[in-house]
């Protein structure tokens, strides 16, 4: 899974589109660590291989995009 995001991006866009209430603990934790706690809240990061494991275990909760 891809999120949309090839290999050539520095940066991706992650935001929280769906309530973190009633979901997992580690679910929670890992939006906590990429810095979202409320809905619509949008943060830059860098696409390494560890954001974006981050990113596909809360893929259901997040809209992805790349940054040029």
């Amino acid at each position: 899974m891809t999120f949309g995001v090839n290999k050539m991006a520095d940066k991706i866009r992650i935001e929280l589109i769906k309530s973190l209430i009633g979901h997992k603990p580690n679910q929670k934790k890992t939006a906590k660590a990429l810095g979202l706690r409320k809905i619509n809240q949008h943060v830059v990061k860098e696409a390494t291989p560890a954001i974006l494991g981050m990113v596909r275990t809360i893929s259901h909760l997040v809209k992805v995009e790349e940054i040029k």
